[in-house]
């Protein structure tokens, strides 16, 4: 699970190099492009607007959702849910913007779920690749900066809908069990590529483990936010 606030520590140019990372660069792998120190500024002024955000982010399963929901009663925050935006965001974006967005919206079942293997299922997925991500900045921006918000994700509507045999978009599928084979095996490559990142852009990380209760973890990133 990644923790942070909106002033952390991560620099300007490491935000950039993140955003890049969602479109296929490695960590280490630095471009020369006009109008960089623009990016920077413009960057490190987003940075500064966003010091009232606090972020959770991770793999499917981690219990951002709860920890999020439990953190904004406690204190009072604004919370928001990013799964729940997905379609919304969707309808905001053109194939211009989003392509492959776009492409897996034009996808019937099978094509995104059995027939493509779980490694061009994570490089293609629109919301890891960053599509979408600005929009979420853009709904933020337009919040007062108080009360503090705290923004949780990354999209686990998907982890959950799968969750009940029967239920959820892989029934729709011709063959449920591969498809949700596929889509496991696409989240651990996710969470692997998120603690690569992590380590690289030294962001706050947490284990979160079948040990630890929702209080112990509640606790957790309280004391990683400072507050």
């Amino acid at each position: 699970m990644l923790v942070e606030t909106g002033d952390s520590p991560v620099d300007a140019q490491n935000t950039r190099y993140s955003a890049r990372l969602g479109r296929g660069m490695e960590p280490g792998q630095h471009e020369e492009t006009p109008g960089q120190d623009e990016e920077f500024t413009n960057a490190a002024e987003l940075r500064s607007r966003l010091r009232h955000v606090y972020w959770i982010g991770g793999g499917s399963g981690a219990g951002k959702s709860t920890i999020a929901r439990r953190l904004a009663d406690l204190n009072g925050w604004h919370l928001c849910a990013t799964d729940d935006l997905m379609q919304e965001h969707a309808e905001r974006t053109t194939p211009e913007e989003a392509p492959f967005l776009h492409r897996f919206i034009a996808m019937d079942m099978d094509e995104r779920w059995v027939n493509r293997s779980p490694e061009t299922m994570l490089e293609t997925f629109h919301w890891f690749r960053g599509e979408g991500f600005g929009l979420i900045v853009e709904d933020l921006l337009r919040l007062p900066q108080s009360p503090h918000v705290i923004v949780e994700g990354f999209r686990q509507a998907a982890f959950q809908s799968r969750a009940i045999p029967g239920e959820g978009f892989v029934w729709k599928t011709s063959d449920p069990e591969k498809a949700g084979r596929n889509i496991a095996e696409r989240d651990h490559l996710f969470t692997m590529r998120i603690e690569k990142e992590a380590e690289y852009l030294r962001l706050r990380t947490l284990q979160v483990d079948t040990t630890l209760s929702e209080d112990d973890l509640v606790e957790q990133v309280t004391m990683a936010f400072g507050i």
